[in-house]
C-alpha cells in the first residue's frame, strides 16, 4: 500500500477529529472530510456505487463506498464506539467487488481517531 496516499488521507481525517472530536453522525464526518479532501487536492469520488458480480451478472443491489481516493484507495467511515470484524468484512467485500488493492476504515466515533488498513 502506498504509504504516502494513505498517510494524505489520514491527515485528513485527523484534522476533521482535532475539529469535530467524537459524537456525530457519520454524515457530518464525511461532508467534512468531502471538504478537507478539497483543501488538501486529494482525488476522490464520494459515495461510489459498487456493483457484485455473480456467475458474470451484475447483481442488482449494490453496495455504496464513503470515498474512492486516487483511483486506488476505498475509504469506509464510521461513527461508533468500537470498530468491530463486520466493519473490516464490510470493506474487505468492497474491495473484493471493485477490484481496489487497498482500503481504510476510519472511524470517529471515539475519543481518538481509529483507523485500520486493509489490503486484499
Amino acid at each position: 500500500m502506498s504509504n504516502e496516499l494513505t498517510y494524505n488521507i489520514i491527515g485528513a481525517a485527523m484534522e476533521v477529529h482535532s475539529n469535530l472530536g467524537n459524537g456525530f453522525l457519520e454524515a457530518v464526518y464525511q461532508e467534512a472530510l468531502e471538504k478537507e479532501f478539497k483543501l488538501r487536492s486529494i482525488p476522490y469520488i464520494r459515495e461510489h456505487a459498487i456493483h457484485v458480480t455473480y456467475k458474470g451478472e451484475v447483481l442488482s443491489k449494490y453496495y455504496i463506498a464513503d470515498f474512492i481516493c486516487y483511483e486506488s484507495v476505498i475509504v469506509e467511515l464510521k461513527a461508533v464506539c468500537e470498530l468491530t470484524n463486520s466493519h473490516e468484512a464490510q470493506l474487505l467485500n468492497y474491495l473484493k467487488a471493485t477490484g481496489i488493492k487497498k482500503g481504510l476504515l476510519i472511524n470517529f466515533g471515539s475519543t481518538s481517531l481509529q483507523t485500520k488498513r486493509k489490503v486484499f
